[in-house]
């Protein structure tokens, strides 16, 4: 995997070019930008592109908010061309008359992006570049048309095939590790003992996917628990003295923490392929692996109880499962998807709403957030695709007998009108 990633590396690596700033160049920023759409020579374009990229990060929120407006109104597709080009299409198709339509369809400022991208470094700046745009243009229509640009290129850049699976140790580079406890989203890494016991022990994994263009980055990260058996809380896996096993004798893994590290690459999704690379990586490895679950957080669970007003005051931890299993089966959303956002990513992927355990997460993140459930999303590589297929089709969720009798138990509870 890593003379891979070298390789991949060299492809995407690119001469040198020295960064001016803005001032220095003789032009600003939105001057500069369609000097670079409008060049053609090879240097000056990378000089002019380099240029940009620098004078945007000395910019303030202000400034990169009035760079994307720039590039949402004067570098936008003009409609009446488009008209015309496919009206023209439309009457004599041609492989002429085609190129003349995507041309006009296709706004100036696609290529402006691509063109950033050819200086050295340019993709994980674009990506930040985007977090940018994700942060200050939300709620303006012209801003978030342009991240549709800005997300269709990046969609096809960091495409699967472009990614490198590499396990993280405890013996990989301090810097990656670093990163591993900064971005941890799900279950917060505390010290550095905390991260040497989830990836030191023969029974703890951990994989990342990389960029060749970022690859000191990771993109996204799963924390595995090998265990015999599935887990049923945070704590009991987490535990400080627990007892670590050999690998071999595991029967499951256990998927416990699924973080993605880069926010200017929101939307574009590696977490279906990571889990199921991993899985098939570690069947190869482990051949008495059978089982591969999840140990996940509700996250919106506790906010639908106070929604809908369900009053758990008296449950016990049979009825607050039942009324977690109903909120994941039947919570649903205007568009039929159901509103736990891990529950739509796992569904997604092909999984199967296995079990949900109380009192699994006694934090005070996991209370406030799940009331303390966790669930299990099971992964039975011989399904995945046919359950992906209902539920993308027609939102049929795949689950086991006991979170249907869990569904059922929670409707004789449930007031009508207060299902959420």
């Amino acid at each position: 995997m890593t003379m891979l990633a070298d390789l991949l590396a060299s492809v995407f690596d690119r001469r040198r070019v020295r960064p001016v700033s803005a001032r220095q160049s003789g032009g600003t920023l939105a001057e500069l930008a369609h000097e670079l759409v409008g060049g053609a020579g090879e240097a000056s374009g990378l000089a002019t592109a380099a240029a940009i990229l620098s004078g945007y990060a000395a910019l303030d929120d202000a400034g990169k908010g009035a760079f994307f407006r720039m590039l949402a109104v004067e570098m936008n597709i003009d409609p009446d061309k488009v008209r015309e080009a496919l009206d023209i299409y439309e009457t004599t198709p041609s492989k002429d008359t085609y190129r003349d339509f995507a041309t006009a369809a296709e706004p100036p400022r696609q290529e402006l992006i691509r063109r950033l991208n050819r200086v050295p470094g340019a993709t994980g700046a674009l990506v930040r570049m985007r977090a940018d745009l994700l942060r200050l243009g939300r709620g303006e229509p012209d801003l978030e048309a342009l991240d549709l640009d800005f997300r269709h290129l990046l969609a096809s850049w960091f495409n699967r095939g472009f990614l490198v699976l590499r396990p993280i140790s405890w013996e990989s580079p301090a810097h990656v590790l670093e990163k591993i406890i900064a971005y941890e989203a799900v279950h917060a890494i505390d010290s550095w003992d905390d991260l040497r016991r989830r990836l030191e022990p023969a029974d703890r994994r951990c994989f990342a996917f990389f960029h060749p263009a970022m690859p000191d980055e990771p993109l996204i990260f799963v924390e595995v628990a090998l265990m015999r058996g599935i887990a049923q809380s945070i704590q009991t896996l987490l535990a400080e003295d627990r007892e670590v096993r050999p690998a071999e004798e595991a029967d499951t893994a256990v998927f416990y923490s699924i973080s993605n590290c880069q926010p200017g690459l929101a939307g574009i999704s590696f977490g279906s392929s990571l889990i199921k690379q991993v899985a098939a990586d570690l069947s190869l490895e482990l051949p008495d692996l059978r089982t591969f679950v999840t140990l996940s957080p509700l996250p919106g669970f506790a906010g639908w109880l106070a929604e809908t007003a369900q009053d758990i005051s008296s449950a016990d931890g049979q009825l607050l499962s039942a009324l977690g299993a109903h909120y994941l089966v039947h919570a649903k959303g205007r568009n039929g998807m159901p509103i736990d956002p891990v529950a739509r990513f796992h569904l997604g992927n092909g999984a199967i709403v296995h079990q949900v355990h109380a009192d699994a997460d006694t934090s005070a993140k996991g209370r406030g957030q799940s009331a303390g459930l966790m669930v299990n999303y099971l992964y039975d590589l011989g399904r995945v695709a046919q359950n992906h297929e209902r539920f993308a089709a027609t939102g049929e969720i795949a689950m086991s007998p006991q979170i249907r009798t869990l569904c059922a138990l929670a409707e004789k509870t449930i007031q009508p009108g207060k299902t959420g």
